[in-house]
């Protein structure tokens, strides 16, 4: 296994993107935070978004104007598709490839489209990936006090000899550089990156806090106490992990509690769980999962809706909005019902 290369401050100059238009299609979660940072950091950037819709008047209000996706990448040096995964593939044939001409550079924020090959790119441009290890509004925030998230950085396509000082700068440009840039491959961004929302970070916690809910509220335990337990002091323990890693966290918790994690853990998460994790692996590996989910959304998404309302009105989801309407000082978030 190769060590993995990180880079720094002044090995990551900006100076590539000098003189340069960057073009942000989309100015979403992560659109906005790399439009804004790349700004500050006297980059030239144009942004691509519908004027009418919620992003595009916070576009404006940000001081930009926004123009249209074809507008953007005929005007772009480096074009930077941060829309989601699902509807990448039908705007870049339709808005973005045409316009596409050579010597421009293609960005992504994560490598789905261009490793699973849901999208051609033109053999006369390079091919960039740049993608912060946090949600956008955290990408805003850190930059802002004057830190940053780390990034990663990977080269697909290099026509120029220009693709990997390119990434680098645009990685800089948004902050990566400040707590460091780590040079990887599409595969491996791509690939990690599913099986960690997956197994671990979306899919296998929530069905974690599920199954736990579950077990406490069929044993006859009230579900406001079930709530407390598997919900709300996930954060506790995640916010102690993030500072210092398993170690820090049963450092920090009680005897007992460590005890019972060192014990029982191993009784949730067996060899068994292991073996459909490695199944998961190979469903992302080989793009069956990838191609699952273009077929999921091209046939409009029945059974996306399905489950996600199944999972809305979970009794853990339903005891969660009352109790979080109780404490004030959690700013609680709840999504927009369309």
């Amino acid at each position: 296994m190769s060590e993995l290369k990180m880079v720094y401050g002044n090995d990551a100059p900006i100076a590539p993107l000098s003189g340069k238009t960057v073009a942000i299609l989309g100015y979403g979660s992560q659109g906005h935070a790399h439009a804004q940072n790349l700004r500050d950091s006297g980059v030239k950037v144009i942004v691509a978004n519908r004027r009418d819709s919620a992003n595009g008047r916070l576009a404006i209000e940000h001081g930009f104007d926004p123009m249209t996706i074809e507008q953007a990448v005929q005007q772009g040096d480096l074009v930077i598709m941060t829309l989601p995964d699902e509807v990448q593939p039908e705007v870049y044939n339709k808005s973005i490839k045409p316009y596409l001409t050579k010597g421009k550079t293609l960005g992504v924020t994560h490598g789905f489209n261009v490793h699973f090959k849901t999208i051609e790119v033109p053999k006369d441009v390079d091919v960039i990936l740049v993608a912060p290890k946090g949600p956008g509004h955290l990408v805003r925030s850190e930059f802002v006090k004057g830190g940053g998230v780390p990034c990663l950085a990977a080269v697909h396509q290099d026509v120029t000899g220009n693709a990997r000082a390119i990434a680098l700068a645009w990685a800089n440009g948004v902050g990566g550089a400040r707590s460091g840039i780590i040079e990887t491959t599409f595969k491996d961004e791509c690939e990690t990156d599913l099986f960690g929302e997956q197994v671990v970070l979306c899919g296998g916690l929530s069905a974690l806090i599920k199954a736990g809910f579950e077990t406490l509220t069929e044993a006859g335990y009230p579900p406001e106490m079930a709530y407390f337990e598997t919900v709300h002091e996930v954060k506790l323990i995640v916010d102690l992990i993030y500072q210092g890693g398993l170690d820090y966290m049963r450092y920090s918790i009680s005897n007992t509690a460590e005890w019972g994690d060192l014990i029982t853990g191993p009784r949730i998460i067996t060899e068994e769980t292991k073996k459909e994790m490695r199944k998961v692996l190979k469903e992302i590996q080989d793009g069956t999962f990838a191609k699952n989910w273009r077929a999921e959304y091209e046939s409009g998404m029945k059974k996306f809706k399905e489950l996600y309302e199944k999972d809305h009105h979970h009794p853990v989801e339903v005891t969660g909005r009352r109790l979080r309407k109780m404490m004030t000082w959690l700013n609680a978030k709840e999504p927009p019902q369309t």
